[in-house]
C-alpha cells in the first residue's frame, strides 16, 4: 500500500488542521505543523450520543482548550453537534437506532485561516459506525466549526 502520509497537506486553516489531525496516523506531526492552533485529541466508543459530547467537553476542559466563558463552551457544544450530524447522516441518534460508534476526535481552537483575528472552534470526528455486531461497521467522518469569540 502506498504511503499517503508523504502527500503534502496545508495546515493553514482551522478545518484542515482538525480533519488532518483526526485522520493522521501521526497526529502530532500535524499539530507540530500548525503552530497557530491549539489542538486536543481523544477517542470515544459508545452507543450514547451524550457520552460523545461528554468526552469532547471533558477533553477540552482537561486540556484547557476552553475556559469558563460561556461563548467558548457554547461554540464547542454546537461544533460537536454539527460533527455528530456528519457521522449520523443527519440524525443525532445512536443506541435508539441500534448503532454504535468507535471514534477519534480532534478539537482545534484558533483563527479560521491566515489573517483572521477572530477565534473559532472546530470538532472533527472520524471512526466507525454500525450495528452492535462486529464486522458490520463502516467509516464515518464529521466536522463542525463555530465562532467562539471576536
Amino acid at each position: 500500500m502506498p504511503n499517503v502520509t508523504a502527500v503534502p497537506a496545508r495546515t493553514d486553516t482551522l478545518g484542515r488542521v482538525a480533519l488532518l489531525a483526526v485522520l493522521a496516523d501521526n497526529p502530532q506531526a500535524v499539530v507540530a505543523g500548525a503552530p497557530a492552533y491549539r489542538v486536543v485529541l481523544g477517542q470515544v466508543g459508545t452507543m450514547d450520543v451524550q457520552k460523545i459530547i461528554a468526552a469532547v467537553e471533558t477533553a477540552a476542559r482537561r486540556e484547557r482548550l476552553i475556559g469558563a466563558e460561556y461563548a467558548e463552551e457554547h461554540a464547542l457544544y454546537h461544533a460537536t453537534l454539527e460533527a455528530l450530524h456528519g457521522i449520523g447522516r443527519g440524525q443525532i441518534a445512536l443506541g435508539t437506532l441500534l448503532r454504535t460508534v468507535g471514534l477519534r476526535f480532534s478539537l482545534v481552537k484558533g483563527p479560521r485561516g491566515p489573517g483572521d483575528r477572530t477565534t473559532w472552534i472546530a470538532v472533527a470526528l472520524y471512526g466507525t459506525i454500525g450495528q452492535p455486531v462486529k464486522g458490520m461497521e463502516h467509516e464515518v467522518a464529521g466536522l463542525g466549526i463555530v465562532h467562539a469569540s471576536a
